[in-house]
């Protein structure tokens, strides 16, 4: 179980740094953690334009592999996260070991977000994002706590949180084999409090008989509110 590599991938709105405490166990357990964070959202925030796609958002996480070398990764998506993995794996799964899915949305092929989402929730990211500088992307969510109840934890993912690139929501991930592409597979769902938007992959993942489904008694913010059963389970696998 020595010296594994674990490459950790943020959702929408958020960045590498929500996977700072679940980082520092697995280091502490000795193995290399990337946390790397999207082209337009965190402390990148400042790199946000009208041309960011999944694509780019895949691309960054193929970067990191490449230039720091990494080969048989175990590769976390959460939430929105889990379409940047399934598009890496779709393009690099010869440096992957594993996917895992935490509590994370599925993309469909063809389909953007925005194309999957029922059209009242559709037109409300649309309104948001029209009324962002630019148009260029949507701003977090008022009324969404991911699942984080503890007042300072919740003020903490607040404080962090940063609008997400329009054009990310617009595009579809490319994907030319099924979802995973043939490599082992695990779906985590977080199920207290469950969150809807996320109900559908989960039931997908629960169908695969190829993949493995787990539950974690937490929020949708696992690597904030348990981050040590979430890494105690990560070392598992």
């Amino acid at each position: 179980m020595a010296d594994r590599t674990y490459l950790l991938v943020h959702g929408a709105w958020h960045g590498g740094w929500c996977w700072a405490r679940v980082a520092s166990q697995l280091r502490a357990a000795g193995h290399r953690v990337f946390t790397p964070t999207h082209t337009g959202v965190g402390e990148r925030a400042h790199l946000l334009t009208a041309g960011i796609s999944m694509d780019t958002f895949v691309q960054d996480l193929v970067n990191v592999i490449e230039f720091e070398e990494l080969h048989d990764c175990i590769v976390v998506g959460h939430s929105y996260g889990g379409r940047s993995v399934a598009g890496l794996a779709d393009c690099m799964p010869e440096r992957i070991r594993r996917l895992v899915f935490l509590d994370a949305g599925l993309p469909e092929p063809g389909k953007s977000y925005l194309d999957a989402l029922p059209p009242e929730r559709r037109a409300v990211r649309l309104r948001q994002a029209a009324e962002s500088p630019g148009g260029l992307s949507i701003a977090p969510p008022h009324d969404m706590d991911f699942g984080v109840l503890d007042p300072a934890d919740a003020a903490w993912v607040r404080s962090h949180l940063t609008p997400q690139p329009l054009g990310a929501y617009a595009t579809p991930v490319r994907l030319d084999h099924p979802i995973g592409n043939g490599l082992p597979c695990t779906y985590i769902r977080c199920t207290e409090p469950a969150f809807p938007t996320t109900d559908p992959s989960a039931r997908y993942a629960k169908s695969r008989a190829d993949w493995d489904y787990l539950e974690i008694r937490t929020g949708h913010d696992a690597m904030v509110t348990a981050p040590r059963e979430l890494s105690e389970i990560l070392l598992r696998l």
